[in-house]
């Protein structure tokens, strides 16, 4: 079973601005990745069908399959993680995170519902907080 992993997404405003700054990431190095510090100890279940999901302003509310996980050497020469994403960003059902600094696991069973494609349509435009209060509401 996959096990995912949650980052906050630091200096982002919305999903529109995310998928802006990576698909200049990919124009400047040719590649999709984030690199963190540490290697996932469970990096085998992450690799197995894992996601990594974007907390942007308080609420998850992105992720993207995690394609691999590379051991590199950053700019100062300590040993990292290179994060290997898929460039397709899922929307999913907005849920409030508190800060948290680096990555945390997520269980799949604590993680949000991709949001559905009929559920896009108008609600995708709507604050992420007021959509989370109506799902919470049953209303969505």
């Amino acid at each position: 079973m996959p096990v995912h992993l949650l980052k906050i997404c630091v200096g982002i405003e919305d999903i529109d601005h995310l998928a802006r700054a990576q698909k200049q990431r990919i124009r400047d190095t040719g590649r999709l990745v984030h690199v963190t510090r540490s290697m996932p100890r469970r990096a085998a279940e992450v690799l197995d069908g894992g996601s990594l999901y974007w907390i942007i302003r308080g609420f998850i509310q992105v992720r993207q399959r995690i394609i691999g996980l590379h051991r590199a050497t950053n700019s100062r020469g300590l040993s990292c993680c290179e994060i290997e994403r898929d460039p397709e960003l899922v929307r999913t059902v907005p849920q409030p995170r508190r800060p948290h600094q680096g990555w945390r696991y997520l269980d799949p069973a604590d993680a949000p519902a991709d949001l559905a494609d009929a559920d896009r349509a108008g609600f995708e435009k709507l604050p992420p907080a007021m959509l989370a209060e109506l799902r919470e509401l049953g209303l969505v």
